[in-house]
């Protein structure tokens, strides 16, 4: 999952989108875990709701990460170790690395979840 995000890294934010070309937050999240065989719904709503709790202390690479940012209700990334993370964070910007420690993401983090697979 993290490397077909990484795979993206440049990729403009597009509302709505979810493919090479233009990534939304949870577009990319689907994205990443469709190149893995992995399902995820579409919005990060319901990836939320598809997804475990975990402490932040216990992030892994793949795991989901839940912000809320300005003008965005909720906001999802990818956890590639337990501080970065990858996202598509908003009109005008592109596929990035971004840490948890720095603003505005310290201050606005929610809470880390992992995908739930099917046995």
């Amino acid at each position: 999952m993290v490397d077909g995000a990484r795979s993206m890294l440049g990729q403009p934010y597009r509302f709505g989108g979810a493919a090479p070309g233009g990534f939304d937050c949870s577009g990319l999240v689907v994205y990443a875990a469709n190149s893995a065989g992995i399902r995820v719904p579409r919005t990060a709503q319901e990836q939320r709701a598809a997804s475990k709790p975990i402490a932040r202390a216990d992030l892994r690479p793949g795991d989901l990460v839940f912000l809320h940012l300005a003008r965005k209700e909720l906001h999802v990334g990818i956890a590639l170790d337990g501080e970065r993370f990858i996202h598509a964070p908003s009109k005008g910007g592109y596929v990035r690395i971004d840490s948890l420690a720095e603003p505005p993401y310290a201050a606005r983090f929610l809470g880390a979840r992992r995908i739930i697979l099917p046995p």
